[in-house]
């Protein structure tokens, strides 16, 4: 009985396994040969909307001052664009180099200090939204660096009364660094190059992110504003927006540039924390999506499996244990006829594979061609990733936690450029 038991929860594993390697295979073949969707990247010309961009900061001493002065040369008409940086509780300089710009650029600098109230960035954003006056708002995190066109291709979108939020592509710039920020810059590659962009041209649900990304603030107040009680404000966002019948856009070609971690611990943790905020989401979010009317067929299964994404290193993983418990009580029946042969082949080989084929179709599109001879190491930062997520996963299965009562950051890694007085 129990070996029956196993071997029907394999096949499960292997048909959702199989699920999502299509799902891989068809957003890659979409963003290669389908008809590419930028529908409002040309807007150029417009009478432009106000727009507040949202700096969020906690101890960023060595980054902001970079991410400010990269906002003040953007294009776009001066009186129509404000800068508010949240500072949360810093502990180091970031308010006084914060206070500097906003003595050498009064009335487009501003500021919130924010020294009480819920730790965490949603918190922030909840307080700091309160005290916006225009209709369209975007959120940076303190060490992006846009480039000089990416308000106005982010700002575009909402001409079209439909859409709620906007994200633009996050691209890595210390790939340079070592192995692991290359590999990371490959990981990019794949999930905005070809994800992102794919959902974009099939109709599905682009995923509006924590940071480069715009927001309605109608569509923020109809869904109930930021949730203080988060892990992932983004993916949180996302998901409420659809649901209530607003569109999300991707726009591939407007890009911002982020650091990526530079070492395995901070890598680690970053994992961590997104998994247990998007596992939180799939908790809060799968029922709502699924019996939705607001929704399209499409735009449900895309969800739904892009609430169970984090989900899958854990199953996966209960997978291989499985299969190696099975060999060793002898049952090698399972390999027996051509459906399980066809079922093991995909599980071992085409769904491993369609992630590498999803990169390195990214890596080619991006023209990035030497990069591909890194591919194979992707193997160790799939591996490393899939234990991660699957240890954060059980602790919070097991513990109940949901604790997002702190900013968890991403350590820094450059020097500060912006000296003091």
């Amino acid at each position: 009985m129990l070996v029956l038991i196993l071997k029907a929860i394999l096949i499960g594993i292997i048909g959702l396994i199989l699920v999502y390697t299509i799902r891989h295979y068809v957003f890659t073949l979409s963003r290669l040969f389908g008809k590419q969707r930028h529908p409002y990247i040309n807007i150029d010309t417009a009478t432009w909307p106000t727009v507040t961009v949202l700096v969020a900061a906690h101890n960023e001493e060595a980054v902001i001052a970079n991410s400010i002065d990269a906002l003040l040369k953007v294009h776009y008409p001066k009186e129509k664009l404000k800068i508010m940086v949240i500072n949360d509780r810093s502990t180091d300089h970031t308010k006084e180099i914060v206070d500097g710009f906003i003595a050498r650029f009064p009335g487009r600098v501003t500021a919130f200090h924010r020294e009480e109230g819920t730790p965490g960035k949603a918190a922030a954003l909840k307080d700091a939204t309160a005290l916006v006056d225009s209709e369209i708002i975007i959120v940076f995190d303190a060490d992006y660096i846009p480039g000089l066109g990416l308000i106005k291709q982010l700002a575009a979108p909402f001409f079209d009364p439909e859409v709620g939020l906007v994200m633009g592509r996050v691209v890595p710039v210390n790939t340079g660094h070592n192995l692991l920020t290359r590999l990371l810059d490959l990981e990019r590659s794949g999930g905005y190059q070809v994800d992102q962009q794919a959902r974009m041209n099939l109709g599905l649900v682009p995923q509006y992110g924590g940071t480069v990304g715009g927001i309605r603030m109608s569509a923020l107040r109809s869904v109930g504003g930021w949730l203080d009680d988060t892990l992932a404000e983004d993916t949180d966002l996302t998901y409420r927006a659809i649901l209530k019948g607003w569109k999300s856009v991707y726009q591939n070609r407007s890009e911002c540039y982020e650091e990526v971690p530079e070492t395995w611990p901070v890598r680690i943790r970053q994992i961590k924390r997104w998994a247990r905020g998007h596992n939180q989401s799939m908790c809060r979010y799968t029922l709502k999506c699924m019996f939705n009317r607001k929704i399209s067929f499409a735009e449900k299964i895309d969800g739904l499996l892009l609430l169970g994404v984090y989900m899958m290193s854990p199953i996966t993983l209960v997978g291989w244990i499985i299969a190696i418990i099975l060999f060793y009580m002898g049952e090698n029946n399972i390999i027996n006829g051509p459906l399980a042969l066809l079922m093991i082949t995909a599980y071992s080989a085409i769904g491993n594979f369609a992630a590498f084929f999803e990169i390195s179709s990214a890596v080619y599109l991006d023209r990035g061609k030497n990069r591909i001879r890194l591919l194979p190491f992707n193997f160790f930062n799939f591996l490393i990733s899939m234990l991660t997520v699957s240890k954060a996963t059980t602790i919070q299965v097991l513990t109940a936690s949901d604790s997002c009562q702190l900013w968890e950051k991403t350590p820094r890694f450059r020097t500060a450029s912006f000296v003091l007085g």
